[in-house]
């Protein structure tokens, strides 16, 4: 899944691209990025109450203090399926979960479950060797190199009922593929020619770290690259200090964002990349379920890191931040690399969170094809079957998934429902039209409910902190809560908790715009409950669950 970062550019590059005016496409994403480093919420805000703290929290701080004060709760193991997790982290070190039944280092699988030293949880893109899955390609890409070998040079003159068939779906494939790779290609090249206009400005003013507004103010620019540098160094806050402009720090700015570009060109969209033999499996045999290694803290543990936070950094111990739960061990499972998880390796995550005590499942993640939606279906029917909770991020594409595809989800067949909670992303803003985040998914059926997901801060790896957004931090906040309700009521199943946190949802009665569009609806609209987790009544309504 993307990172929300990449999401709010990609929609002004398409702007852009109607407009043709690539000063007016980088201003925007600037203001983007100065409009949220300007509106900044209190510390905490997500924990906090609606009511009493003025943003719309979920409730946490209030819960404890009147609902839950001198109760005791179960331990409830919370599954992080994620892209690793810094189980070395200050704050989230003592609340990781421990496998007891397995000794440590010792390269046997003492447990007999099939995984040796999964100490903390497994890692599904690892190797035998230790080395690990650190980029891979978008299931597109994944796809539609799949199909072309296929379909590219066959004689379709003869094609009829399913091979006809899966010949359209193969130019839909390369249509959705040419137009998303040159899109990256297109986004990068822009940064470039401003990278250029950087070089030409120094060179005609003779500056290297910072110049003057008053300069710049009087510059005549020698092309037009350096023109479009002129007008974003004196127009934008971001890059400017006093009457200095930040020439350097824009510098890095764009190397930094042409860096990460390139992922997608080299990775996301390169159909001659594969890592998967790093893992050394067998792909396309979706039961096989012991490859992978214990490395669960990944090479780039920060998103994983800052879900767990969320759900369950330790509260009230004078460091970092407080999460949600008070009562959870983080189980730590690795499946999602820079690029698209594969269904395989969700399918058995969930399997492993289940068959290890995990009655709460995070799931961050999220993709636009599962070529392999049985396995996972099968996973979710299982975790079903034992009882877990599901907890689904939604996606950051502002889309509405009642008509356009994200994966995974909870529609298959056999299956009812009720051990699942797909969540959108909502702000701290109180009673206005911009409660649901601009990114956030939404759909009347397919979304059940939002959380807290706008500038959210938590555990980032090397016992840092980092503020992000996106459902994936929504979700892992509904997951908090769940935990909670599961741990200091044990007797309720995964479906009374699910209908718990549904029913207690604050109701936004205000309209609202659909995000990423400038129309104003009703609530309901975007999710089922047309409503935001809330811990605090959530609690209450458990409390009048007898056992």
């Amino acid at each position: 899944m993307l990172h929300l970062f990449y999401r709010h550019f990609i929609a002004l590059f398409k702007l852009n691209l109607k407009m043709k005016k690539s000063l007016l496409l980088f201003s925007l994403f600037i203001h983007v990025l100065l409009v949220n480093a300007q509106k900044q919420p209190p510390a905490n805000w997500y924990n906090l109450d609606l009511k009493k703290d003025k943003v719309f929290g979920v409730s946490t701080e209030r819960t404890y203090n009147e609902i839950l004060k001198g109760k005791s709760a179960k331990k409830v193991i919370v599954a992080v399926i994620d892209g690793g997790t810094d189980v070395s982290h200050e704050d989230l070190k003592s609340v990781i979960w421990v496998n007891s039944k397995e000794v440590a280092d010792n390269n046997k699988d003492d447990d007999h479950n099939g995984y040796a030293d999964d100490i903390n949880g497994w890692n599904f893109i690892g190797g035998p060797d230790g080395k690990n899955v650190e980029q891979d390609n978008l299931e597109l890409t994944r796809l539609y190199k799949t199909y072309k070998t296929k379909y590219e040079k066959k004689d379709t003159t003869q094609l009829d009922g399913a091979e006809l068939d899966n010949y359209h779906y193969y130019l839909k494939l390369k249509k959705s593929f040419i137009e998303s790779s040159e899109q990256y290609v297109k986004i990068s090249n822009l940064y470039k020619k401003f990278l250029i206009g950087v070089d030409t400005l120094r060179k005609d003013l003779n500056v290297t770290q910072t110049v003057s507004l008053e300069t710049l103010k009087n510059y005549n620019p020698t092309n037009k690259n350096a023109q479009v540098v002129k007008s974003l160094l004196s127009k934008n806050k971001q890059f400017i200090k006093g009457t200095e402009a930040q020439v350097s720090i824009f510098e890095a700015f764009l190397k930094e964002m042409i860096n990460q570009l390139s992922s997608f060109v080299d990775y996301h969209y390169n159909l001659d990349f594969d890592p998967r033999e790093i893992v050394g499996d067998n792909y396309t045999n979706t039961n096989e379920k012991y490859y992978g290694n214990n490395k669960v803290s990944g090479p780039h543990g920060e998103h994983g890191s800052h879900v767990a936070g969320i759900i369950g950094a330790v509260r009230n111990n004078g460091i970092g931040i407080n999460g949600v739960a008070d009562n959870v061990e983080i189980l730590v499972l690795r499946v999602v690399p820079d690029g698209d998880e594969r269904d395989k390796d969700v399918a058995n995550a969930i399997k492993y969170a289940v068959d290890n005590g995990a009655t709460v499942i995070n799931m961050s993640f999220g993709k636009a094809y599962s070529p392999y939606k049985e396995a996972v279906d099968e996973a979710v029917r299982y975790a079903h079957s034992k009882d877990v909770l599901l907890i689904h991020a939604a996606g950051n594409d502002n889309k509405n998934t009642d008509i356009k595809d994200n994966f995974p989800n909870d529609r298959m067949a056999n299956y009812n429902q009720d051990n699942w909670i797909e969540v959108g992303a909502s702000s701290w803003i109180k009673k206005k039209k911009l409660l649901p985040a601009d990114f956030s998914n939404y759909a009347a059926e397919n979304v059940d409910v939002f959380a807290p997901g706008v500038d959210i801060n938590s555990c980032i790896p090397d016992n840092k902190y980092a503020v992000y957004s996106g459902t994936s931090m929504a979700a892992p906040v509904t997951a908090g809560v769940a935990a909670v309700i599961r741990g200091y009521y044990p007797h309720l199943t995964a479906a009374q908790v699910k209908q718990i946190i549904l029913q207690s949802a604050i109701r936004v009665k205000h309209k609202v715009l659909i995000p990423g569009t400038k129309k104003k609806v009703k609530m309901t609209e975007l999710c089922k409950t047309g409503g935001v987790v809330n811990l605090y009544e959530a609690a209450k309504l458990a409390e009048t669950y007898k056992k």
